[in-house]
C-alpha cells in the first residue's frame, strides 16, 4: 500500500501537470482582437466647406490729390468718423503747375469727363433702383407662393439672394454717384485754380461720403502729385467677408448658400449668405509649398448688425459653407467604413464577434457618414478596422 507521503507527492505532481496543461491551453487558444467600438446613431449631420476668411468694407473710397501741390498735415486719425463733405486735407496748389497752359486745358477736359461720368452713374442708379424694386416684388411673390405650397424652398432662396444682390447693387451705385460727384468737384477746383493762376486759399479736399477713416498713407505735410492717395475712408457698418477656397470646393458653392462664422472672437456664431462666387481663379502657394487654384467667394452678413459691429475691416473669421444639413440622420463614424469592391462596408459586432456588413452611404463629412441601408440605430460597429479582422473573429473593447 502507498504511504501517506507517496499520496501527497502524487497529488502535488497531478496539480503541477494540470497547471502546465492549463497554461498551455490559455497561451495557445485564440485571443479576442482588441478594437475600438462605435455605434450607429441618429443625430444632426452637416456637410460643410470650412475655410478662413477676412472681413472688408464693401464700399471704400481712396481720396487722392486732384492736382500737384503741397499737402498740409492731416489732422485726422484712423477710426475718426466723418460726414460727407467734411474737409480731409488742405492742399496748396503748386503755382508752377497751375500756370501751365497745357495743364489748364487738361483740367477743363477732366471737368467735362467728370460731368459725363456723373450723368452716366446717375442713370445706373435709376436702373439699380428699378432692379431692386423688381427683386423685392419677386421675393414677396415667391414667399406667398411658398406659403401656398406652389414653389420649392430653393426658388424662395434664389429670390432672396436676388433681392440681396439687387440691394447691394443699388448701394454700390449710389456710392458710385457720390464718388463721381466728388471727382467732378475736385476737377472744378483744379480748373478754378488754374484760372486764378495758383492764387487764393488752399484747396480743401473733402470727403465724398460719410464713414470712418480706414487708412492714412501719410499724415505729415509735404509735396504730393496728382492722383497720390491721401486718405482712405469707408463705412465699417457695411462689412462683407471675402474667403478664398479651393476651386474644387468653389464649384459646390453657389449664390445663396448658407454660411456660419464660428470662432470669430465673439459669443455664438454669426450667419451669412453667399453673394458672389467669382468666375476667375488665381494661383496661391500653400504653406507646404504646393501651388493651389483658389477662388474668391464674397459673403454678406445676415445676422443682426448689432451682433457683428465689433468686427472691423480686415478681421479674421472662420467660415463654414453649409452644403447639406440634416436634423435626424442615421450615421456612423467615417473611420468605420472601408472599401468592399465597388461599395462600402463596416464590421458590426454580434455576440462578441466581428461581422462584415455592406452598407449604403449618403452624405458624409470628415467625421461621420450617413447610412441609408445595412445598419439600424444602436448597432455597434468597429472603428478603425485593420487586417486582423475577418468574419467571425472574436473582438473585445479597448
Amino acid at each position: 500500500m502507498k504511504t501517506r507521503v507517496q499520496w501527497r507527492r502524487q497529488i502535488v505532481f497531478m496539480l503541477i501537470v494540470a497547471a502546465i496543461a492549463w497554461g498551455l491551453y490559455a497561451g495557445f487558444r485564440p485571443q479576442p482582437v482588441v478594437v475600438e467600438f462605435g455605434e450607429a446613431v441618429r443625430a444632426p449631420l452637416r456637410v460643410a466647406v470650412e475655410q478662413e476668411g477676412r472681413t472688408r468694407v464693401g464700399d471704400r473710397y481712396v481720396v487722392t490729390a486732384p492736382v500737384d501741390g503741397y499737402a498740409r498735415r492731416i489732422e485726422l486719425d484712423v477710426g475718426d468718423a466723418i460726414e460727407a463733405g467734411a474737409p480731409l486735407v488742405a492742399l496748396e496748389a503748386s503755382r508752377s503747375a497751375v500756370l501751365d497752359a497745357r495743364r489748364r486745358a487738361e483740367a477743363e477736359a477732366r471737368v467735362a469727363a467728370a460731368q459725363a461720368n456723373v450723368a452716366a452713374v446717375e442713370q445706373r442708379v435709376k436702373a439699380a433702383e428699378a432692379g431692386a424694386a423688381l427683386a423685392g416684388k419677386e421675393l414677396i411673390r415667391m414667399r406667398r407662393l411658398r406659403a401656398a405650397g406652389h414653389v420649392t424652398g430653393e426658388a424662395e432662396d434664389r429670390a432672396l439672394a436676388e433681392d440681396e444682390r439687387a440691394g447691394s447693387d443699388l448701394r454700390s451705385a449710389r456710392f458710385t454717384v457720390a464718388t463721381a460727384r466728388h471727382e467732378l468737384e475736385a476737377a472744378r477746383t483744379a480748373l478754378g485754380y488754374a484760372a486764378a493762376g495758383g492764387k487764393g486759399e488752399p484747396v480743401l479736399v473733402r470727403a465724398p461720403v460719410a464713414g470712418q477713416v480706414l487708412k492714412i498713407p501719410r499724415k505729415s505735410e509735404g509735396a504730393v502729385e496728382a492722383g497720390q492717395p491721401l486718405v482712405e475712408i469707408g463705412d465699417p457698418r457695411a462689412l462683407e467677408v471675402e474667403v478664398d477656397v479651393l476651386s474644387a470646393d468653389a464649384v459646390r458653392i453657389r449664390p445663396g448658400t448658407h454660411v456660419l462664422f464660428e470662432r470669430w472672437g465673439g459669443d455664438g456664431a454669426l450667419e451669412g449668405r453667399v453673394r458672389v462666387v467669382e468666375p476667375a481663379g488665381f494661383t496661391k502657394v500653400s504653406a507646404l509649398g504646393v501651388e493651389e487654384q483658389r477662388v474668391w467667394v464674397i459673403v454678406d452678413f445676415t445676422s443682426p448688425a448689432g451682433q457683428w459691429q465689433r468686427l472691423g475691416d480686415g478681421y479674421r473669421v472662420e467660415a463654414s459653407f453649409m452644403l447639406w444639413e440634416g436634423e435626424d440622420v442615421l450615421q456612423v463614424p467615417a473611420s468605420a467604413l472601408f472599401r468592399d469592391g465597388e461599395g462600402w462596408a463596416v464590421f458590426a459586432v454580434e455576440d462578441g464577434r466581428a461581422v462584415r456588413r455592406r452598407v449604403e452611404t449618403g452624405q458624409r463629412n470628415g467625421l461621420a457618414a450617413e447610412v441609408l441601408g445595412g445598419l439600424k440605430e444602436g448597432d455597434p460597429v468597429i472603428v478603425h478596422p485593420d487586417d486582423r479582422l475577418s468574419d467571425g473573429v472574436k473582438v473585445s473593447g479597448r
